[in-house]
């Protein structure tokens, strides 16, 4: 992120660790623009630090993709498992 959109109040999100917070001050050590983030106290490289909302949207999405692959594969079971079922005497031949 770059550090002429980083605000304070701003609520951002670590990608490294995931960890999010608000942002309480914002300072320059060594050349380098950091951010203080309330939930931990820390300070974070600002190119490091992502707005929250955004990885609100791809978990959304993350989330609303493995819904779609539960949903296939329950409409398999109900449908094609009991379809290949169907078309065994369904006895055991374990052999021996």
């Amino acid at each position: 992120m770059k550090a002429e959109v980083l605000a304070v109040g701003m609520q951002v999100r670590y990608s490294r660790t995931g960890t999010t917070g608000k942002v309480t001050r914002i300072e320059e050590l060594q050349g380098r623009q950091f951010a203080e983030l309330d939930t931990t106290g820390l300070l974070y490289r600002v190119d490091e630090l992502n707005p929250a909302g955004a990885s609100r949207q791809k978990e959304e999405k993350k989330a609303e993709k493995d819904l779609d692959r539960v949903r296939s594969e329950r409409d398999f079971l109900e449908t094609g498992f009991q379809d290949a079922l169907s078309h065994t005497d369904q006895s055991c031949e374990g052999g021996g």
